[in-house]
């Protein structure tokens, strides 16, 4: 005979859900703590990166840029009047004296104009050799004239002292000694008058040809300059040095002013450096340099800055002092490093891929025994090419990774293998 036995679903309902729950509440509670779980530090290899260790010490504060080597003696050479280019002489790279003839040019204009101011010279000096002449006809009569004046002049003041000296006597009429003493006295003033018309053409005579010498005197500065111009055709270098450009080409047309040749004295030259406008605030001049021709290394001193910035950099001038290396040319590329002063004693590193001077960053320290290297905040003084100045967060000894660390942003720690 069947049982029947008493129903336990209910109790197995119950079980499942106390299953459940406490399935749900393990895994809340596996997720809570995983979350509060630091993430495992990143391996890093240890051969990948760039480390230094503090020290304590005199630091070279230095700037660095890019540059290239340009002549000091630089000539360029201009048309000075408008021309063809019949025929180039020389080439760049020549050697030069400063009477070489470096290309020819070709003006029918100036041609004519030369010629026009040759017969205007002839022209003129003509003109005032007639005047001359004509002046000395003029003076000439102007004296024969105030001769005759004085001569009855005199013979007037003999007449009358006669006349005088007979009236004395009675032996003429007083009427007689006193028309002669009137007479004598007319013939006076008529040649003082006669003098000074001498004088003033006499005077007269040096304003005209003084008004025809310079009209002699301007076509003869036309004519200079006519030839002077025809002989510039004849491009030359002006300059002992070497032939470096030649912009123009045979059957160009130039116009006055237009850059024909240049030369350079390649015995004297200098370095332009480009240096950032961030570190050129400290550069002063008269402050030592170094030069790297990559052929050898030359002293200089810094001549000139440049005001302005252009495309981020200013422009330093510095003179070379040594003798250049073998293949020291104008437009060689060198390395120029500029020392702005010597710190006597400071705390220093060497300077991180990343960080201005006079800033607060992070880099890793590494552990004592090279395992691995903790973030660590570092607050930088002035910097140079390869060091920078350490304010604080680090001591002497500390090993830092000065490299690229911003792949591991993320973390305050890393492992190194």
């Amino acid at each position: 005979m069947d049982i029947a036995r008493p129903s336990n679903a209910r109790q197995k309902r119950i079980r499942q859900a106390l299953y459940i729950g406490g399935g749900l509440l393990v895994v809340a509670l596996i997720s809570v703590g995983l979350s509060r779980l630091k993430p495992a530090a990143p391996t890093v290899e240890s051969g990948t990166v760039w480390r230094d260790v503090v020290k304590r010490g005199p630091m070279l504060r230095q700037v660095r840029g890019l540059g290239t080597l340009v002549p000091e003696d630089i000539r360029w050479i201009p048309a000075t009047t408008q021309g063809r280019v019949e025929t180039i002489i020389l080439r760049p790279g020549t050697q030069v004296t400063p009477g070489d003839v470096i290309l020819e040019l070709s003006n029918p204009q100036l041609d004519q104009e030369l010629q026009d101011a040759q017969l205007k010279l002839q022209s003129a000096e003509a003109s005032l050799a007639n005047l001359r002449v004509q002046v000395n006809n003029d003076l000439l009569n102007q004296r024969a004239a105030a001769a005759t004046v004085e001569a009855d002049f005199s013979r007037a003041k003999m007449q009358a002292e006669m006349d005088d000296a007979l009236a004395k006597d009675q032996l003429i009429a007083e009427l007689q000694r006193r028309r002669s003493e009137i007479d004598a006295r007319q013939l006076g003033v008529r040649n003082e008058i006669a003098k000074e018309q001498l004088a003033s053409r006499a005077e007269s005579a040096r304003a005209q040809l003084a008004v025809q010498q310079s009209s002699v005197d301007q076509a003869r500065a036309v004519l200079q300059l006519r030839q002077r111009q025809r002989d510039e055709l004849r491009v030359r270098a002006g300059l002992t040095g070497v032939l470096q450009v030649v912009p123009v080409e045979v059957g160009q047309q130039v116009a006055p002013g237009a850059n024909l040749a240049r030369v350079a004295n390649p015995g004297r030259l200098k370095a332009e450096i480009k240096i950032a406008e961030t570190q050129a605030k400290d550069i002063q001049i008269g402050q030592k340099a170094e030069i790297d021709t990559r052929n050898g290394i030359v002293q200089g001193r810094v001549t000139r800055i440049d005001p302005s910035v252009q495309n981020g950099t200013r422009t330093v001038d510095v003179s070379l002092d040594g003798d250049l290396p073998r293949g020291a040319v104008p437009d060689l590329s060198v390395d120029g490093n500029i020392e702005l002063e010597r710190l006597s004693d400071v705390l220093f590193m060497g300077r991180p891929a990343f960080g201005q001077e006079q800033s607060t960053i992070t880099l890793f320290k590494i552990d004592a025994d090279g395992s691995g290297a903790n973030r660590v905040q570092v607050k930088l003084g002035r910097s140079s090419v390869n060091a920078v100045e350490i304010m604080a967060g680090l001591n002497v000894g500390d090993a830092v990774i000065l490299s690229d660390m911003s792949a591991w942003d993320a973390f305050d720690r890393v492992r190194l293998r």
